[in-house]
């Protein structure tokens, strides 16, 4: 029996870390990549360099896979239908995948099946918006395109007609929601196999900055178990009712009046989950491998009891390679991951991990670690 080959589409940080995790395992990966200069395609033997929104290309790319994943949600739905009717499987599938894609399914699903969501409906220009801010409590409200947008791209806070024009502007629906009063972000991530198997990791929580993932501790701080549960139980229900194959994030408010509410959902490993690299039995990255070849999941339980991960972004401080002394010295517990990508300001280009039993300490080592590589900290 020879070992089976994971195709994966999208040559970014995520599909560097996932074949990572499969390399113990002997499973061999396939890339299909933007560029040979990819995250990704630095570190796979196998690459094809081609256009994911190109059927022809992903037939080709497909053959000698036993089944396609993804690092992204971007691959056209119809695409993936045709790989699926051609025998190839394709998981997460497109039937599932569409709700990462699209956020107006993906809130019409989730309303269907009970799942509690902001107050939200598509909205058809500016007027409209005014509209729909009258129906609940007013300006401000949350404008977003129902596709393509990331890390704070293709969201709008708008507190006013004028304001709520340029979202029209891309030329696609755009979904308003209630501007939701909440004390924190939490993250509830999920794995689910072919056969039904699910494992949940801890509710981790999650803090932006200018609308990108900063700093995630896991688990949650002071996260009332009750609410926790809660939170593991819906992220479950939703991977089983949209028929999740693969890792599942479900990004989370948490109210100021008690509740939890789903923002976004993530069809792939994600950010939200790089602490499990280090600070998981099994990590995310791992269990996503598991669960697309339909192996046996790995536990989720976290090894320590705390994890935080901090984004390593780009500055005006290339030469990250020169700081490792310092981090490293001054912290041998330290896990750093680089993706191998240029330094630009603001790109994500690596992170750190560190854990402990004081959350405070742990907090301190990793927020240090990342800025010095950062060059924000010098001493």
């Amino acid at each position: 029996m020879t070992f089976p080959v994971v195709g994966m589409v999208g040559g970014g940080q995520l599909a560097r870390m996932t074949h990572e995790a499969g390399i113990p395992l002997g499973i061999r990966f396939k890339l299909l990549s933007d560029t040979p200069q990819d995250s990704a395609a630095q570190v796979v033997s196998e690459v094809v360099v081609g256009d994911y929104r190109d059927l022809d290309t992903l037939r080709e790319f497909a053959r000698g896979c036993d089944v396609i994943t993804f690092d992204h949600e971007h691959v056209p739905t119809e695409h993936l239908r045709a790989l699926e009717a051609e025998g190839i499987p394709v998981r997460p599938g497109p039937d599932a995948l569409v709700h990462a894609q699209d956020k107006g399914v993906m809130r019409a699903r989730l309303d269907a099946i009970g799942v509690p969501c902001p107050r939200h409906r598509i909205v058809s220009d500016p007027q409209d918006v005014v509209a729909f801010a009258a129906e609940g409590d007013g300006f401000p409200v949350v404008l977003k395109t129902v596709r393509g947008g990331y890390d704070g791209k293709g969201v709008w806070v708008v507190d006013s007609v004028e304001e709520a024009a340029d979202p029209f502007r891309a030329g696609v629906p755009v979904l308003a929601e209630e501007k939701v009063d909440f004390v924190r972000e939490l993250a509830a991530n999920v794995v689910r196999s072919p056969h039904g198997q699910a494992v949940a990791y801890p509710v981790v929580e999650s803090r932006q900055v200018n609308g990108v993932c900063d700093t995630v501790i896991a688990p949650a701080p002071d996260l009332d178990r009750t609410l926790a549960l809660e939170a593991e139980q819906l992220a479950l229900t939703v991977a089983k009712e949209l028929g999740v194959v693969g890792h599942l994030a479900v990004e989370l408010f948490q109210t100021r009046d008690g509740r939890i509410l789903v923002n976004e959902l993530a069809m792939r490993p994600h950010n939200s989950g790089h602490w499990s690299m280090d600070g998981a039995i099994t990590s995310q990255f791992a269990n996503h491998v598991r669960a697309v070849l339909d192996l046996p999941l790995g536990d989720p339980r976290p090894r320590q009891p705390w994890t935080v991960m901090v984004n390593v972004l780009g500055g005006d401080y290339p030469d990250m390679y020169s700081a490792y002394l310092h981090c490293m010295a001054r912290d041998p517990q330290l896990k750093i991951h680089m993706y191998g990508k240029d330094v630009k300001p603001g790109r994500k280009v690596g992170h750190v991990n560190t854990y402990g039993d004081d959350l405070d300490d742990v907090l301190e080592r990793a927020r240090h670690a990342a800025g010095y590589l950062r060059g924000t900290i010098t001493e």
